[in-house]
């Protein structure tokens, strides 16, 4: 659902998505997996439920602050957050502690289906080996890339982020497998 989605965008922040999913499991055996049943869960117990996806006391709080977020802004309501425009729920996501630009930006696209392109680990790695932006350019410089120039669509944002991420596990790993890299004839 678009609320497992957000808080999964929550729980992946510094962890593999396979420890996520264990979280997402406990939640659900738990039977909390809507708004107004995670935001009534103890914070403690809540740390209990997603200790699989690590930093679970952080995450905790964190989950809690966005349920706050949610319910005194929106009544819980994932329809009525899907109705904002893009650009002021993005700065509304960002005003909310424990929700970084990927994070926001991770709930939009996937969460809220809005026409924003996600930045990551992946997009990073693999633009900078291949002299598209630098190691460090700043997260707005490279989503600007693609935001700049692509059609602001949702499924192709969705699709491009996907693709990167695949080549990126395959392929341009810490360990590069460039000789193998479907990318390569782009850049002879």
């Amino acid at each position: 659902t678009p609320f497992e989605v957000m808080v999964g965008a929550i729980l992946t922040q510094n962890t593999a998505w396979a420890n996520v999913e264990k979280a997402i499991v406990n939640l659900k055996r738990a039977k909390v997996l809507t708004p107004k049943a995670l935001f009534a869960v103890p914070e403690k117990k809540l740390a209990r439920l997603i200790k699989p996806s690590g930093f679970f006391n952080v995450k905790a709080k964190r989950l809690r602050i966005f349920l706050g977020y949610m319910k005194e802004h929106y009544g819980f309501s994932v329809a009525k957050m899907k109705a904002r425009d893009l650009d002021e729920l993005r700065k509304e996501l960002l005003g909310v502690n424990g929700i970084g630009r990927e994070t926001a930006d991770s709930i939009l696209l996937y969460a809220l289906e809005k026409p924003t392109f996600v930045v990551d680990a992946y997009t990073k790695r693999i633009l900078s080996r291949h002299g598209l932006c630098g190691k460090n350019d700043d997260y707005n410089v490279v989503k600007a890339l693609f935001e700049d120039n692509l059609e602001q669509d949702t499924d192709l944002f969705n699709d491009f982020h996907a693709q990167i991420v695949n080549c990126a596990k395959d392929f341009c790993r810490t360990k590069p497998r460039c000789d193998a890299c479907p990318l390569r004839v782009l850049f002879e």
